[in-house]
């Protein structure tokens, strides 16, 4: 193994009696995990917690791989931070079939691109802030999460408070307008 390689993992030594495992444990750093509406931040660590066991010519690979996420809430846009788990069973084979299993090369096997696909598939396609985000209130501007009121409202010692809503200025063109 190598440490710039941290999920190059020798099975040689595996592979001469079948039915053998070995435990393998690594906090990481990718690159590049992300999907439209998920990502792993920037340094953020991968746990990754495996058996590999020899099948003889093939190897399987079986545990857990965590990794935090950020992302934003599909209701009200604030900022979601979490952590994402994803149980792997792969097997690595000399001849590997194409999106079925992962290669063998040589003596080793590079664990990496099964955490990434674990990884990507895991993160969330629809975060969340908290199960009962209601969104933002449509009728208010700037737009405030429903049920939590509007910042100016909330001073009572605000005299120039009002029931009415804020008006948005990007229609203030349309006041302009005589229609009549």
């Amino acid at each position: 193994m190598s440490s710039s390689r941290p999920l190059v993992i020798g099975v040689s030594e595996l592979q001469r009696r079948p039915g053998s495992r070995r435990e393998v444990t690594r906090a990481l750093e990718l690159e590049g995990l992300a999907i439209s509406t998920a990502a792993v931040p920037e340094g953020g660590e991968i746990q990754v917690a495996v058996a590999v066991e020899s099948l003889g010519d093939d190897v399987a690979v079986e545990g857990r791989v965590t990794a935090p996420f950020v992302g934003d809430c599909r209701r009200c846009l604030a900022e979601v931070r979490g952590e994402v788990f994803a149980d792997v069973r792969e097997i690595f084979q000399k001849h590997p079939v194409e999106g079925e299993t992962y290669p063998i090369a040589g003596d080793h096997i590079d664990l990496e691109p099964m955490v990434r696909d674990a990884v990507l598939l895991a993160l969330p396609l629809a975060p969340l802030c908290r199960d009962d985000c209601r969104g933002p209130a449509p009728d208010t501007f700037p737009a405030t999460v429903e049920g939590e009121g509007r910042p100016e409202a909330d001073d009572p010692d605000d005299v120039g408070a009002s029931d009415d809503p804020p008006r948005d200025p990007r229609w203030a063109a349309l006041d302009q307008l005589d229609l009549g």
